[in-house]
């Protein structure tokens, strides 16, 4: 068969497979991750300042992630004063908890293709994969 004459090959049905676009950007980033994880264990929610220690943020960094938060209706603010003294309160809404939840399984699909993925290497040689490549392991 001529080069011109070659079948192309079917279109890989898993296209895009890898571009993970079910990781939820808004709980994504590292410290609203953070954010949510703490709140997701404690329904009663959080003070500001605890808040702020669990996840090693700064006032303003905290506040910045909270309003991101807020703003996608993952969390409420409660605001208010005990002992005369400013507090704030912070839980998880219960759409918070529904995104979390979904955001978690495709994170667990993602390590489970992944830990596939890793096993198939350790059993496979390069050269075995790739012998046009003239590659040998080493």
């Amino acid at each position: 068969m001529a080069k011109s004459e070659r079948k192309t090959p079917p279109p890989d049905k898993t296209s895009g497979r890898y571009a993970l676009s079910g990781l939820d950007r808004t709980i994504h980033e590292k410290a609203r991750l953070g954010i949510l994880t703490s709140l997701i264990t404690r329904p009663d929610g959080l003070l500001f300042n605890d808040l702020k220690d669990l996840c090693a943020l700064t006032d303003g960094n905290l506040n910045r992630h909270l309003k991101v938060l807020e703003d996608a209706g993952l969390v409420e603010i409660w605001k208010g004063f005990k002992n005369n003294r400013p507090q704030t309160l912070v839980r998880i809404t219960p759409l918070g908890r529904t995104k979390f939840a979904e955001y978690l399984a495709v994170l667990q699909a993602v390590v489970a293709e992944a830990a596939r993925g890793q096993k198939a290497v350790a059993t496979t040689n390069s050269s075995a994969v790739f012998p046009h490549w003239g590659l040998a392991p080493g």
